[in-house]
């Protein structure tokens, strides 16, 4: 049997893990937003280049909102695991 505590442990690895991926993927989300343009006005012979460019990097940054918010969601489901084990660990000591 694993003692409470090396579960607490590896409880708190895992969190720190899927938290220091969820700063990265939302610092990368940000480094898209940068290149996102709000308005583009543009001729007809760059509309079809830049109008191009502009649409790849929207659809990456809507797939790259669903796996944040899947870190997000993991990393609030670790953490809480992680406080109700150190209290009931508190509690039954």
């Amino acid at each position: 049997m694993v003692p409470e505590s090396m579960v607490l442990e590896y409880l708190l690895a895992a969190w720190i893990g899927v938290t220091a991926i969820l700063t990265v993927l939302v610092i990368y989300g940000n480094a898209l937003s940068t290149r996102e343009d709000d308005e583009l006005y543009l001729n007809r012979a760059e509309q079809v280049m830049m109008a191009a460019e502009q649409n790849v990097l929207i659809s990456k940054m809507h797939r790259l909102l669903h796996v944040i918010i899947g870190f997000a969601v993991l990393s609030g489901l670790l953490l809480a695991a992680t406080a109700g084990l150190w209290a009931w660990i508190g509690l039954h000591s």
